[in-house]
């Protein structure tokens, strides 16, 4: 059974940028595609980038050119690194595998992008 954690969000000024994090422990890490998503406040949950076990990325319209999803397989962690950030980012982000499964969502990181 893993666990993944999210990490890394805050407070941030419009084009600032942020590294989020998502920590995989147990043996799930290496073999799936992690994704990650986002929850505006108030909106439904929508898939923001994500990452193969060989490194394939894909990326909402939304992000694309902004963000980048990276893994360190050695320290069972995806990156999402996001810059040039709009305060329509403003979202819990969420990291899980794909397809999502129930007990993988965790807390989230929260990211706000205001002046």
């Amino acid at each position: 059974q893993g666990q993944l954690v999210e990490s890394g969000g805050g407070l941030v000024q419009p084009g600032g940028s942020l590294r989020l994090s998502c920590a995989a422990s147990g043996s799930i890490f290496k073999i799936y595609t992690i994704d990650w998503y986002r929850q505006p406040p108030g909106k439904q949950r929508e898939l923001v980038a994500g990452i193969t076990g060989g490194g394939s990325t894909n990326y909402a319209d939304s992000v694309k050119g902004r963000f980048t999803v990276s893994r360190d397989n050695a320290k069972n962690t995806v990156y999402l690194q996001m810059n040039s950030l709009k305060p329509e980012d403003t979202a819990v982000y969420y990291c899980n595998t794909r397809p999502p499964r129930t007990n993988y969502w965790g807390q989230g990181t929260q990211v706000t992008v205001s002046s």
